[in-house]
């Protein structure tokens, strides 16, 4: 069967009949009059034949693309699937953080908009728990911030590299001109439900979990909408705009035929838990040693490690064992050698392979990339979550009212991706920086590495660690919420107020 998840088999899922009894069964009804056209015009058989090919035995290896399944409801009237259809303004393909800003931010202005999230929850672990002050500032501008403090949470005032030993700071968060002074460490899972539980108070906000977009909708030579796939069904949606925040490796941009420019990377990483002690530093560290990085985030109970890996290095790694692995770990960070057998398994173990690409062009007419779907970013200083909702806000701010009129042009997409280019290009351009001066002499020395003359200077003038933190927390162009309020959030806060 082919790997692709928009792909099914004849044989075991797809229930294409061709009887009568067979098609009320699973929901199909049969169009006795159709054409009795078999092939088309290269001369290959037409879908519909190949379906009854398929179901005779004679294509035992066919498989049949969701894509296939849309359009088999129309497909010369032979077949009419009976396919749930939905409609509205805005169709946004993927619930992480830029997704639901966006959808809550494009709700509070009273536009009609739908997210699709192919999973059942939003608890899946190793994703980036970092919510920077410029995140927290637009939470505030929505009057959100500190509903959203309420949730357990860990503040990071500062941020330091080891060499040798040696502690070299870096950043300094604390004379930041924003509200919140510190970076949130929080668990992705809790903000997302948290945008979600916002979302769904206005009326026009529809989140629909277990929805799995495989294929795009084209009419005229533009995007109108998505098919997706449920446990119930198949699903169309249509949108006068499609915007695709299904992260790095988006079938919504696959399918739209946008190809991302590889940046190149020279790392990846790989994540695991240890337990926290009493004893234990309390503020996140990043350790640098002969052929090894390992990134330590402090959380409540435990430490979220990210050990850097040279790229492509996975395999021989684990081929080599886990006791080796262990060891490994314990010369780069001995005071955490006394837990370490707790990594017991590799199944604990989860690689992320790193990416940094970018799209040249974000758009096509009636569909929008952004966020992951249109700039991967590395891991380095946690930025990529905070920069994809920086083009949420953006996208809000220029869309909400040619949505609302139903006048969504290129234009538009144009000037969103103009304004959101430069900061992608910047940060982009800064991670690679570090990639080729920092992180790849490290991972490829054989003895202990030199530190950088940059980090040294940023540890002894306090003011270049306050532009380093300007730089992690704000970006190189932080958005502001430029949306209005909808008539039905005053009458919410009236109400508030009054009770």
């Amino acid at each position: 069967m082919d790997a692709d998840p928009s792909a099914f088999s004849i044989a075991n899922s797809v229930p294409l009949i061709c009887s009568k009894k067979l098609a009320s069964e699973f929901g199909f009804s049969i169009n006795r009059r159709a054409p009795q056209k078999s092939i088309d015009d290269s001369g290959k058989p037409l879908i519909c034949e190949r379906v009854k090919s398929a179901l005779r035995g004679s294509w035992p290896a066919f498989t049949l693309r969701s894509s296939d399944l849309c359009r088999l409801a129309g497909f010369w009237g032979l077949v009419r699937l009976k396919v749930e259809n939905l409609s509205t303004r805005c169709c946004i393909v993927g619930a992480g953080p830029c997704g639901l800003m966006l959808g809550l931010l494009l709700a509070r202005a009273g536009v009609d908009v739908i997210v699709l999230e192919k999973h059942a929850d939003f608890l899946r672990d190793f994703r980036g728990d970092s919510i920077h002050p410029s995140t927290l500032e637009v939470m505030s501008e929505l009057g959100l911030l500190d509903e959203l403090l309420k949730l357990p949470h860990q503040k990071e005032l500062t941020q330091s590299a080891y060499f040798s030993g040696r502690e070299y700071p870096f950043a300094d968060f604390t004379r930041l001109p924003t509200r919140c002074k510190f970076i949130a460490l929080m668990p992705q899972w809790d903000f997302l439900n948290f945008l979600a539980e916002r979302g769904k108070s206005y009326p026009s906000f529809r989140l629909l979990m277990r929805t799995e977009a495989v294929e795009v909708r084209e009419k005229n030579g533009r995007v109108a909408g998505v098919c997706a796939k449920t446990a119930e069904g198949p699903v169309e949606v249509r949108a006068d705009l499609t915007v695709a925040c299904d992260g790095r490796h988006s079938i919504i941009r696959a399918r739209a035929g946008l190809i991302a420019r590889d940046l190149g990377a020279p790392m990846d990483i790989l994540w695991f838990r240890l337990r926290k002690t009493s004893i234990d530093p309390g503020k996140s560290f990043a350790r640098f040693d002969a052929g090894r990085i390992l990134v330590a985030i402090a959380r409540e109970d435990y430490w979220q490690c990210a050990f850097h890996i040279a790229k492509g290095s996975s395999d021989e790694i684990r081929r080599n064992g886990l006791p080796a692995f262990r060891q490994s770990l314990a010369r780069l960070v001995p005071e955490f050698a006394d837990r370490l057998d707790e990594l017991e398994d590799w199944e604990q173990i989860k690689l992320l392979t790193v990416i940094l690409d970018r799209l040249d062009c974000w758009h096509r007419p009636g569909l929008l990339c952004i966020g992951d779907a249109a700039h991967a970013m590395s891991p380095l200083g946690g930025v990529g979550v905070n920069l994809a909702i920086q083009d949420a806000v953006a996208a809000a701010n220029i869309l909400w009212e040619p949505l609302q009129s139903r006048m969504v042009q290129s234009d538009h997409l144009r000037r969103l991706q103009k304004r959101r280019m430069f900061p992608t290009r910047a940060t982009q351009r800064l991670q690679a920086f570090l990639h080729n001066r920092l992180i790849h002499p490290v991972l490829s020395a054989s003895a202990s590495p030199k530190v950088p003359p940059l980090l040294q200077l940023m540890s002894r003038f306090p003011a270049l660690r306050r532009v380093e933190a300007r730089l992690i927390a704000l970006g190189f162009r932080p958005e502001h919420v430029r949306t209005p309020a909808s008539a039905a959030e005053t009458i919410s806060v009236l109400r508030s107020g009054c009770s």
